[in-house]
Parts: structure tokens; sequence; C-alpha cells
């Protein structure tokens, strides 16, 4: 199970979701009973009859920023686009770039927002030995406001190309996001409204949020033939030492702790001691689940359907039980679900 080939599986390109449906909670949900081996069908707004009294649903509140820049070189015109990967306490930003030729220290781009008006300079420091670029944004806005003027909604690649919608600016941003900071939406999030929360809510079920900003490297495959030879990436994340203590007390009583996607799943756990208690979280986590990681803090998981050869479907079949999730994902994809960020869901109880 240590051979990445081992998580590989065929999907019709016609399975990834291209738009989300208009109706969050009428996407369709697998669910997967690891107890009695059972896999189920019906729709994400079914959610509240699988939750009980006491559990906790656990969500993370990290908010998409339009983290896509679009611009050209200064001095020469030349097309140039870039993603803004975060900033420092200094203010310099760091950035993936791409253009034609080589980018010199000391060159300026000049951003173009989406509306086709001219923004503002970056000017480029150094390039770093991971690729990534430290650029000084010419402005005296604060760094998320200055995005909101520039910057378009980071879809990802597999979704019509990476080319924004202007429905994007609300489909791909969850009811939950409260924390700039994130290129990536945490996307079994995207399920949720409020009619359902105060459904499952009403079932004596308690929400507690988490964060963790989606980095770049969410999107990096496995590109080594062996799981225990995989550098993970990093990604910030955070839960109170309030959130821990309430989610621990609720666990104590007999209720199930319940991760709304992959990336709770990596807060909760990072933050686990060895017999399951949660405490306070901040920091960097490179924590990559895979066989034979023992889950500690999580009891369900709320997901959406992974690439194969990805850390997040390794995560999944981890969780739920390799043959049983293998299953599953084959009548997925014979079932026609939907995939990806903008698809359908599983619930692994």
């Amino acid at each position: 199970m240590d051979d990445i080939n081992f998580y590989d599986f065929e999907l019709p390109h016609h399975l990834i979701a291209q738009h989300p449906l208009t109706e969050r909670s009428a996407a369709r949900l697998l669910v997967v009973d690891r107890k009695a081996g059972t896999i189920e069908h019906g729709n994400v707004r079914d959610l509240p009859q699988f939750f009980r009294s006491g559990d906790s649903l656990v969500f993370n509140n990290t908010k998409v920023v339009p983290a896509r820049l679009i611009g050209c070189r200064t001095r020469s015109g030349g097309k140039w686009e870039g993603l803004f990967l975060g900033f420092r306490p200094d203010g310099l930003w760091t950035i993936l770039g791409k253009t034609r030729g080589k980018v010199s220290p000391g060159e300026t781009i000049t951003l173009i927002a989406p509306n086709g008006q001219t923004g503002f300079p970056l000017e480029m420091v150094s390039k770093r030995d991971d690729g990534t670029w430290l650029v000084k944004p010419r402005t005296d806005e604060e760094t998320f406001a200055a995005l909101d003027k520039v910057g378009r909604v980071p879809i990802p690649p597999y979704i019509r190309s990476g080319k924004m919608n202007e429905s994007d600016k609300t489909d791909y941003q969850t009811v939950f996001a409260q924390e700039p900071g994130a290129i990536a939406a945490p996307t079994a999030g995207l399920h949720f409204t409020p009619p359902l929360l105060r459904e499952i809510e009403a079932k004596g079920v308690e929400r507690f949020p988490l964060t963790l900003h989606v980095g770049v490297g969410t999107f990096k495959p496995i590109a080594v033939q062996r799981l225990s030879e995989h550098r993970m990436h990093s990604e910030w994340g955070t839960i109170s030492s309030e959130t821990a203590s309430k989610i621990n007390v609720r666990r104590e009583s007999g209720g199930r702790t319940v991760a709304v996607g992959t990336t709770s799943v990596r807060v909760l756990e990072s933050a686990a001691s060895e017999a399951g208690r949660l405490h306070a979280f901040e920091g960097e986590t490179d924590l990559f689940i895979r066989p034979p990681y023992r889950f500690r803090a999580v009891d369900v998981l709320l997901t959406n359907f992974h690439f194969p050869k990805s850390t997040l479907y390794v995560l999944v079949r981890t969780f739920g039980g390799d043959a049983l999730i293998q299953k599953a994902y084959e009548e997925a994809i014979r079932l026609e679900y939907r995939f990806f960020s903008y698809g359908d869901a599983m619930l692994i109880v």
C-alpha cells in the first residue's frame, strides 16, 4: 500500500464538474457505512438524518482570496500571469509567476484588474529556490483590499481551464468563509446552505470553526513511487483552545466529531493527542495521512471526490477502509457522480 499506483483509477473526463448546481444541497451524496460495509445513495439535503444529538460539526472557515493575477511586463508589454500565495510582515508578497522570457529582480509588472483597468505595479524583488518570487506591491492598501481590486478568483485549471465566471465569486466560497487566506476552497463546505445548517442544528448538533488556509500544494500530485518518500506540503492552520475544549466535552459525552472536508481533518488530527484529546493549535502542518495512520480526533468525514494518486484520495481511503472506498469510487463513476471542486459529496460514517 506504499506504492502510488495502488491509488490510481480511471476517471472519465466528463465527470469533472464544470459548474456548481443551482441549489448547493441538491448535490448527490454517497454514504459509506464502515461498520456495516454498505454504500447508499441520496442527496446532501439528506445529511440531517445521519447526525445525532451531541455531534460536533467542524468546518473550515478559511476564505478564498482573489489570488489569480493578470498583468504585463511594464518595460516590454509582454503578458504575465501570477498566483498570490501569501504575504510577510514586511509587506512583501510571495507569488508564482509565468511569462515568456526571463524576469529579472528590479523589474516591474503592471497588474490589470478584471474590469480591464490598470492596477498598481509589482516590483520583482528576488526569486527563491522553489521557483516562487518575493515581490513588493506598490500600493498603500492593505493586502486583501488590494487583491480585491486587481485579483481574480483562482478557479482550478480542471474547471473551464481556470477561466473565472462572475458567479464564481460566490459559488467558490463557502457559507462559513470568514478568514481570508486560501487560494482554493475547502470544497466539502460548498454544499452547505443556511437552511440545511438550521436543520442539522435542530438535531442537537453544534457547529465549531477552525481555519486551514488551503495552499497551492493541494493541487500537487504525488510525484514519487512510494508514499513514504513523498514530501507533504505545509499549510497554516489554527483551532482555539475554547473550540478544542468544547469538542472534547461533547465527544466524551458520546457525540461524534464530524469533519467537513479533508482540510478540517488535517487541523483536527494535528491538534490531537495520542489519546484523542484536542488542544489549541496554531502554525504550519505538514501532516500526511496514509496507511497505517490511526485517526485520533475524527469520527465522521464529509468530503468531495478526489483525484487519483493524490494525497487527499490517500487520506480518504485510509479513513474509510481501503477496499470499501475503492468500491465506493467505482460506484460513483458507474453512476456518474460529479467529481472534484464543484462536484458531489461522500459521507463516511
